[in-house]
C-alpha cells in the first residue's frame, strides 16, 4: 500500500511539473505575422483612453477598388488582432497643393488627440508638415494646418514627424534622405499646446541624411533613436532597416554601438534588417510595453513574392516583433522580421 501510495505521489508531482507546465503553455497566446493585411505603412500606435490600441498608416490604395485611404486607421486589444474603423482624414489637407498623407503620428497632447503628418509627393521639392487634432481616437480628424515647409526651415525633405514631451517641453522631430548640405534629421522645441513652432531656427541636428523616421525612446537614463535607413519603396527589392543610436541627452550627441556619431552618414547599429522573403522591414512605431514588462515594436514590411497589391502600390503590411534588452542596447532576434509563431503579448 505505501508503495502505490509513494508511486501515485510521484506522479502526481511529475503531472504537476512537467504536464501542468505543457498545459499551462497552452494557455498563452500566440501570433504570426502579418498582424494586418493589406498595407498600413509608416504606422503610428496609441492606447486611447477607450483601452483600444490604434495604429494609424500612410496613405495609400489597397487595391480594393475603393479609393486610397486617407490615413487608415485600425485597432486591437492586444497588438495582434485588428479591425479596420475607419480614415482618419474625410478630405485632404488643403495648405499644400498636390501630395499624400504620409507618416502620421498620432498623440495624445492636452486632452486631444493630435496628428501630426506629413504632406509631400514622390521627389517633392518643397514638402512639409501639417497638424490634424480629434476628441477621439480615431477622428475624424479636423485639419489645422501647417507646421512647417522644407523651404521655411531648410531641411530638406521635411516629412515623417514624431512628437515627444520631455521634463515638462514639447518636442517636434523630422528628416529625411537627402545629400544636400542642410540634410538630416533635426528636433525643434514647441509651444505649450504642441499647436505651433515659436521659433523654426532653434531647430537641432541629431541625425544625417541617411536616415528617416525617426522615433525616440527613453529608457534608463538613454535616449535611443531609431531610424530607418535605405530604399523603402521598391517592392521586392527594398533594403530598408531599422538602426539605433543612444544619448545621454534628447538632442544628442546619438551614438552606436560602435562609438560612431549618428550625425556621419553610414553609421547605426542594426536592428531589423530585410531577409529572403521578408523586405524592407521599416518605418517603427513607437515600443508598446505588455503586462509583463516586454517591450514590442510595429512596422511595416514586404513580402518578397508579393509585394504589390493590384493599384501598383508596396503591399507593405503590419509586422509586429518583441523587443528584448541586452547590456542597455534593444536587440530583435537575429535582427530578423519573425515569420514563424511566437508567443503573443500579454495584457491583463
Amino acid at each position: 500500500m505505501r508503495k502505490v501510495q509513494l508511486i501515485l505521489s510521484v506522479l502526481t508531482a511529475f503531472s504537476g511539473s512537467v504536464f501542468g507546465q505543457n498545459a499551462a503553455n497552452t494557455n498563452v497566446s500566440r501570433y504570426h505575422n502579418p498582424v494586418f493585411e493589406p498595407i498600413l505603412a509608416d504606422p503610428s500606435v496609441i492606447k486611447a483612453d477607450d483601452g483600444w490600441f490604434y495604429a494609424y498608416g500612410t496613405q495609400d490604395n489597397w487595391g480594393d477598388g475603393k479609393p486610397g485611404h486617407l490615413v487608415a486607421v485600425v485597432r486591437s486589444k492586444n497588438l495582434t488582432n485588428w479591425t479596420f474603423v475607419q480614415d482618419a482624414f474625410l478630405t485632404r489637407p488643403t495648405w499644400k497643393e498636390k501630395g499624400g498623407i504620409w507618416a502620421p503620428e498620432v498623440v495624445k497632447v492636452n486632452g486631444e488627440y493630435h496628428l501630426y503628418y506629413a504632406y509631400s509627393t514622390w521627389g517633392d521639392p518643397n514638402p512639409g508638415i501639417g497638424l490634424a487634432i480629434s476628441d477621439a481616437p480615431a477622428g475624424p480628424f479636423t485639419d489645422h494646418g501647417k507646421l512647417l515647409l522644407s523651404s521655411e526651415v531648410n531641411v530638406p525633405n521635411s516629412i515623417d514627424p514624431f512628437f515627444i514631451e520631455d521634463q515638462g517641453k514639447k518636442y517636434l522631430f523630422w528628416g529625411s534622405f537627402s545629400d544636400a548640405p542642410t540634410q538630416g534629421t533635426y528636433g525643434v522645441e514647441m509651444a505649450v499646446d504642441g499647436k505651433s513652432i515659436p521659433d523654426l531656427k532653434k531647430k537641432i541636428k541629431i541625425a544625417a541624411g541617411d536616415f528617416e523616421a525617426v522615433m525616440i525612446h527613453k529608457r534608463d537614463g538613454y535616449y535611443y533613436f531609431f531610424g530607418s535607413r535605405e530604399n523603402c519603396c521598391d517592392g521586392a527589392a527594398s533594403k530598408y532597416n531599422v538602426r539605433v543610436g543612444r544619448s545621454k541627452t534628447l538632442f544628442g550627441p546619438y551614438i552606436d554601438k560602435d562609438g560612431k556619431d549618428l550625425r556621419e552618414r553610414g553609421t547605426g547599429t542594426v536592428l531589423v534588417k530585410r531577409t529572403e522573403t521578408i523586405a524592407g522591414p521599416g518605418h517603427n512605431s513607437r515600443l508598446i510595453t505588455d503586462s509583463k514588462g516586454q517591450d514590442w515594436m510595429l512596422y511595416h514590411a514586404i513580402d518578397v513574392k508579393n509585394p504589390l497589391v493590384s493599384s501598383g502600390a508596396n503591399r507593405r503590411f503590419l509586422m509586429l516583433d518583441r523587443v528584448s534588452w541586452k547590456n542597455g542596447w534593444p536587440e530583435i532576434l537575429n535582427a530578423e522580421p519573425s515569420m514563424d509563431e511566437r508567443e503573443a503579448p500579454f495584457f491583463k
